[in-house]
């Protein structure tokens, strides 16, 4: 039979041939050269990554004429019968065939004898693993302490079942998959010597269909050109992978792009119409986003090179699509579909798991359109029966009291709370109202002292409660309360901009680029902790909306940049009458110099009304 798979034909013969394992043949060809070599090697690794293939080259340079040498001649007769296979002085055993006993007091029986070419016998242990305990045990006393002239190699794909014991007496050499540039540098030069048309996408499809073991490669080579002949077809490859093609993970992402919800669906459907299986086309659309992520942090060409396998054309058209989205929204998309990735492997449903979220995943990038406020959430009121706008309208009225001259504001509320010292109900000509709750008496903030939030208070004659304005509420007040209550949500609700305050509804914006911190505000229990703050600090009921800004949209500064402006503008004051004070001239006249900085110290902050 003359015919010969790829996987034993291009075998590599030499330690140069090798690849995907520099650190394991470095240091074998510098052990071989300083005369250090070890009397057991363990090789551990996948499967194909060349353990048997680099132990058949060890022990070539071993008993090669011109060795041992990190460079076997492949030509002399010991090394010829050894990659033949045939050679007495290298004896391959098959774990998973030789398990027990007695075959392991057949190799302490035969290694007294010497070599009868090279300088060493050399014993090739495949799937170790599969030996008993009884055999390992059997073995120790050799493995510990063999003759000279004798070295053990073992290879197995499951280093957990190797003892300790055998593990402590053997060099352990880690395997490592082999890089899929590589792989398809490899099978470009067997395509090359075969003389086949392979397209570079083809070669990349198979790289990434062998997981890493060039074996499989070689092995899916063969197969496809069985099956298509010498001139492989990218659709011929993927019928034979069973591989989902990559047109519909394009097709997908130009609909998450283009926010095509119905054709994400359809897609699907298609996937499905042709019998391809949805976890596979799902972890495609993971690694597409992985890549889409990577090229909208990543500008350099060379570092996208390295990072995103696959063709030039493949890597403009990922750079292409990540430049459409946010590196926000790539991340969010490539959650969706990890997510959807977990669940598909549990559910019974996979296609219904897999249509909601890639729904879901077109939704992430709103055109630009007039803002619309979410369903914003108000403070906890007091238990009532339920009420009709209209009897809400009517609460929302001032009301009149007994009292003549007196007004009373009416809170959407069954009953007022009874009074107490704690909040008296002040009539007219009875005193001043006290200072909310929480607040110093002598606050600096222009707003009147008000109720506790949620319930009713009486003012003075002819003094109607005015609705408070954005520009009236404390807001600095109001962060720092909900930096001590909730530290968590603080830096979300800083980031964000306040845009209008009508009918006791306070409407926040975020710009597109801060899409984590709007999905943190949009949720329910969070709008309702801070509308909860607000009312607590100024003392009237408060609810909470947030929207996306459109592009282009005007907007104030963010509360983070506001507050850090005033206070930049209070500590030039600070600097500006430090400077103006009679003492600090005449320091400054007598020592020179000027006031670059100023510190206000805890004290004076307690003492500053």
């Amino acid at each position: 039979m003359d015919y010969q798979v790829s996987a034993r034909k291009y075998r590599p013969a030499t330690f140069q041939d090798v690849i995907g394992q520099t650190h394991v043949v470095q240091t074998l060809m510098n052990a071989i050269a300083t005369k250090r070599i070890a009397h057991a090697f363990l090789f551990s690794g996948t499967r194909g990554v060349g353990k048997t293939t680099v132990a058949r080259i060890l022990a070539k340079a071993l008993n090669c004429e011109q060795g041992p040498t990190g460079t076997p001649c492949d030509t002399c007769p010991s090394c010829v019968e050894i990659s033949q296979g045939t050679s007495v002085d290298v004896i391959e055993i098959d774990g998973a065939s030789n398990t027990g006993v007695d075959d392991v007091r057949e190799i302490r029986e035969n290694v007294k004898f010497s070599a009868f070419r090279g300088g060493y016998r050399v014993y090739i242990i495949d799937e170790v693993h599969m030996l008993s305990n009884s055999a390992f045990n059997a073995l120790l006393k050799t493995l510990e302490e063999p003759p000279s002239h004798v070295v053990f190699i073992f290879a197995t794909t499951e280093l957990h079942k190797i003892p300790a014991t055998i593990l402590s007496r053997c060099q352990h050499y880690n395997f490592r998959r082999i890089p899929r540039g590589e792989v398809i540098q490899r099978l470009r030069h067997v395509v090359e010597r075969e003389g086949l048309v392979v397209e570079d996408r083809s070669l990349t499809a198979l790289a990434r269909a062998a997981e890493g073991s060039l074996r499989d490669a070689l092995s899916l080579l063969d197969q496809v050109v069985a099956f298509g002949g010498k001139t492989v077809r990218h659709e011929d490859l993927e019928a034979l992978l069973g591989a989902v093609p990559h047109e519909f993970v394009r097709r997908m992402v130009r609909a998450v792009i283009a926010q095509d919800s119905p054709e994400a669906v359809r897609v699907v459907a298609h996937v499905m119409d042709q019998g391809h299986d949805l976890k596979t086309y799902c972890a495609d659309l993971v690694e597409y986003a992985r890549h889409m992520l990577v090229a909208s942090v990543v500008s350099s060409p060379q570092d996208l090179s390295a990072l995103i396998e696959g063709s030039e054309e493949d890597r403009r058209q990922i750079i292409e699509d990540a430049r459409a989205c946010s590196a926000e929204q790539i991340q969010e998309l490539f959650r969706i579909l990890t997510q959807a990735e977990e669940a598909i492997k549990t559910s019974p449903h996979a296609r219904f798991v897999l249509e909601a979220s890639v729904v879901r995943a077109t939704r992430l990038q709103k055109a630009a359109a007039p803002v619309v406020p979410i369903q914003p959430v108000m403070a906890p009121q007091p238990a009532s029966p339920a009420k009709s706008a209209q009897e809400v309208r009517e609460q929302k009225k001032p009301a009149a009291v007994d009292s003549p001259g007196s007004a009373q504001v009416a809170r959407p509320q069954e009953k007022p709370p009874a009074p107490s010292k704690a909040s008296p109900l002040i009539r007219s000509g009875e005193g001043t109202p006290p200072p909310a709750r929480d607040r110093p008496v002598a606050s600096a903030s222009p707003l009147p002292a008000g109720p506790p939030a949620g319930g009713p208070a009486s003012v003075p004659a002819g003094r109607r409660p005015a609705r408070r304005t954005l520009a009236e509420l404390d807001w600095d007040r109001i962060l720092e309360r909900v930096e001590q209550i909730q530290p968590s949500i603080a830096p979300f609700l800083a980031a964000g901009r306040l845009l209008s305050m009508e009918d006791e509804c306070v409407m926040i914006g975020y710009p597109r680029n801060a899409s984590v911190a709007l999905a943190r505000l949009q949720g329910t229990d969070v709008q309702r902790t801070i509308a909860e703050i607000c009312s607590d600090v100024i003392g009237q009921p408060v609810r909470i909306g947030v929207v996306e800004l459109a592009d282009g949209q005007a907007a104030p500064p963010s509360m983070a940049e506001a507050r850090a402006a005033k206070m930049q503008e209070q500590k030039r004051q600070l600097l500006d009458n430090a400077r103006a004070h009679p003492l600090v001239k005449q320091a400054l006249t007598m020592f020179g110099g000027d006031v670059v900085d100023i510190e206000v110290t805890s004290a004076e902050k307690e003492q500053d009304p």
